[in-house]
């Protein structure tokens, strides 16, 4: 599946998530191809928090995930993913997912389930940035240098897209400066969203893995286009706070505060347009420059 079909684009990545019964604890999704070849992080955090969704009441919103990125899945392959009921507790549900292509397993997931309660509530303040109005999006920007975005993935890259990304600050992948300061990204849905808040958080596990990496390239102006650039999601932490809709703008407040040893760590918040902080989300990527080889020839 690619996302550059004539169709409802949003309506093909809402079949994507959902997912195939083929046995009990047992879901099947198809893969879509963003064109890189292997399959994008985001879909199988999507899919697989999904797949544990299925596995208890509406009542017990998922609240926390951590997964873990294990071998490069082949967008041209459905997924197989399986779902280990761990613990059902009063208040608490955990569900472990594995996925699995050709026999072999490519991620797994550890995620939580929390019956709704009263507590304690605070939460830090939404940066002030520009609304989305007005702004570019990601697709719209993305073609100002289409000759320079390889001709392989460049159908891809240009597409419509089911998320529309507005960046608020805006620079060129293929001329980037040092920036060390932070990230701001507004995305949403781009139609009406079912009034499932299952489908809602395992759509914002999908969206979360868009720019949050290249935050940590960003600080050394380096970009994952470079051909001697290999960059790979590592892990994904997130956590649910309060409620939201896709459909509805959202602010990604991205930072990356470390990286060392070819890894990268960056840090996203994600707030409503309200200034509600609904996600906090921490992801270790891959950031090896092949350059520095020549200093490490044993790497």
């Amino acid at each position: 599946m690619t996302t550059c079909s004539l169709g409802n684009v949003l309506e093909e990545l809402l079949t994507l998530l959902k997912l195939e019964k083929i046995e009990e604890n047992i879901f099947r999704g198809q893969s879509q191809n963003l064109g890189f070849g292997n399959v994008f992080g985001g879909q199988v955090l999507g899919q697989a928090l999904s797949a544990a969704s299925y596995t208890l009441p509406a009542s017990r919103p998922a609240h926390s995930l951590h997964a873990y990125f294990l071998r490069p899945g082949d967008a041209e392959q459905p997924i197989v993913y399986t779902v280990d009921r761990i613990r059902d507790g009063k208040s608490f549900t955990t569900r472990r997912v594995v996925a699995l292509q050709k026999g072999q397993a490519v991620f797994s997931m550890a995620a939580s389930f929390q019956v709704v309660e009263p507590g304690f509530d605070h939460q830090d303040l939404m940066p002030e940035v520009p609304g989305p109005e007005g702004l570019a999006s990601e697709v719209e920007q993305a073609r100002k240098w289409a000759d320079k975005i390889p001709v392989k993935v460049r159908e891809q890259v240009l597409c419509d897209k089911p998320i529309e990304i507005r960046h608020v600050t805006s620079s060129d992948p293929f001329a980037l400066k040092k920036r060390s300061d932070n990230r701001y990204v507004w995305f949403r849905a781009i139609g009406p969203m079912p009034d499932d808040g299952a489908a809602h958080r395992y759509m914002l596990a999908y969206a979360s893995d868009f720019n949050l990496m290249s935050t940590s390239l960003r600080r050394h102006g380096h970009s994952y286009w470079e051909p001697e650039m290999q960059v790979a999601s590592l892990d994904h932490a997130m956590w649910f706070h309060r409620d939201f809709r896709m459909d509805d703008w959202l602010l990604y407040a991205m930072e990356s505060p470390n990286a060392c040893k070819a890894r990268g760590l960056s840090i996203g918040r994600i707030f409503t347009r309200q200034g509600v902080l609904v996600a906090t989300v921490a992801q270790e990527g891959l950031i090896r420059y092949h350059k520095f080889r020549d200093e490490f020839p044993q790497v």
